[in-house]
Order: C-alpha cells, then sequence, then structure tokens
C-alpha cells in the first residue's frame, strides 16, 4: 500500500500546481484568443507574476498565524510542559481536565470529560513524525479508564501507519496545524501562552529524544545512568559523562 506523501511533499506539490496550472491555462487562452505569441507570453508573465504574489501573501500569512500561536515555543517544551499547557487549553474548552502521574499512566497522559464524556489524551510532544505506538497505547487506555474515545495530539505529523490504524480504533489524531488551530481559538487574555507555561514549570536538564519527557538519574547495576520518567513505556537511557 502506497504511502501518503509528507506534508513537506505536499506543500511543495500545491505550489508547483498553483505556478503552472495558470500560467499554462493564461499561455493557452491568450493564444487562442489573439493568435498572437508575443501577447499569449505576456500574458503568462503578467499571470506569473500574479500568482507569485498571492503565493508569497498566503505564506506570510501562514507564518503570522503560527507566530501567534506560540507553536516555536512548544516545540521547546518537554513532555510534561506539553501536558500541562494541553490541560490549559481543554480547561479554557470547558473540559474538566485531570493531568497523569509521569510513570505508569497506562497510556493517558490526560484525562478529560464534559458533558458525561470521559476522553483519554495522550500529548505527543515530538521532534519527529509520531508512530504506530502512540495509537495503540491510546486505544488500550480506552477500556483501562472506562472512556469513550482516545485523542492522541502532537506538535508533529503522524505516520502513514499510525493514521490508518487510529481509523479502525476510537482514536483521534491532533496534528501540528490542529494544535495551531485550537490555540488560536483560545482566549489569549485568560490562557496562558506557550512561553509562559515553560516559565512556570521549569525543565529539567536533560530531555528524552524518544518521547520529549523528562530524564532523571537513576541507580543501576552498573552505576548511576539517566532514564526516561516515562519508564516503562520509555526505556530511553543516556550514560552518566
Amino acid at each position: 500500500m502506497a504511502r501518503r506523501p509528507s506534508k513537506e511533499k505536499r506543500e511543495s506539490n500545491f505550489i508547483d500546481t498553483a505556478l503552472k496550472l495558470p500560467v499554462l491555462v493564461a499561455f493557452f487562452v491568450a493564444y487562442i484568443t489573439t493568435s498572437s505569441l508575443k501577447i499569449a507570453f505576456i500574458a503568462t508573465l503578467i499571470v506569473l507574476g500574479i500568482t507569485i504574489v498571492l503565493l508569497i501573501m498566503r505564506k506570510m500569512k501562514s507564518q503570522e498565524k503560527l507566530k501567534r500561536s506560540g507553536i516555536a515555543d512548544i516545540d521547546k517544551m518537554d513532555g510534561r510542559q506539553f501536558e500541562h499547557y494541553l490541560g490549559v487549553l481543554f480547561k479554557n474548552q470547558g473540559y474538566t481536565v485531570t493531568v497523569t502521574k509521569a510513570a505508569g499512566d497506562y497510556g493517558a497522559d490526560l484525562i478529560i470529560s464534559k458533558n458525561g464524556k470521559k476522553i483519554i489524551v495522550q500529548a505527543k510532544r515530538y521532534s519527529k513524525t509520531v508512530g504506530l505506538k502512540a495509537v495503540q497505547e491510546a486505544q488500550t487506555a480506552i477500556a483501562h479508564y472506562g472512556a469513550s474515545e482516545a485523542w492522541v495530539v502532537s506538535n508533529r505529523e503522524y505516520s502513514y501507519e499510525a493514521t490508518e490504524l487510529a481509523r479502525s480504533k476510537k482514536v483521534k489524531l491532533y496534528n501540528r496545524d490542529d494544535l495551531v488551530e485550537m490555540i488560536l481559538q483560545m482566549n489569549p487574555e485568560i490562557t496562558p501562552s506557550p512561553r509562559q507555561i515553560i516559565e512556570q514549570l521549569p525543565q529539567s536538564d536533560m530531555i528524552c529524544e524518544r518521547c520529549g519527557k523528562s530524564m532523571i538519574l537513576r541507580n543501576g547495576s552498573r552505576g548511576e545512568f539517566y532514564g526516561c520518567i516515562g519508564f516503562p513505556k520509555c526505556r530511553m537511557t543516556k550514560s552518566v559523562v
């Protein structure tokens, strides 16, 4: 089964189509109506210029939206900060929110409820694509917590496998664009910004590269090492230099 193109590839294809299609249409329409190559080329250049300006404006609007959302600060958060920030966003939407303990959470980082409906939320502040495991853990947590469904919310995109599995389960995936839209819908006067959350909850000195949670100093049979607080879900370790 073919994989879905990455977001970057889809955007590249969109820009490519947005440039080629109107230019080709302008050329053929102008040439057919005037039978003049000169006029057709002039019309093509005019349409090309207008198209480029529109694409630049679209890009600037997108960048402004990202800036207002504070997504760049979210990318700098550790797992705990991201969980608490999502808790703030869901509270703003009228949900009752419980942030679970870091270890032994059985696939739920937050438990939110509204109108008698309980939802499990996995918060994935990643620096890479979110894979299949996140969906599997979220789906398992539904039964453990007696929830009606589960959500996975991330600052990144999801793999093709994760997307396909979520469709067959009671799991909804919220990617980077969904998160940005969620943030922009919030009232900034009563909702802390991502930067404020970072200031309120200082990061640990070391962050797990695999899941984004904090790493703490532990003792093992071979001495001290840094281990992820998400253990046993995440078994990432680093040696003490």
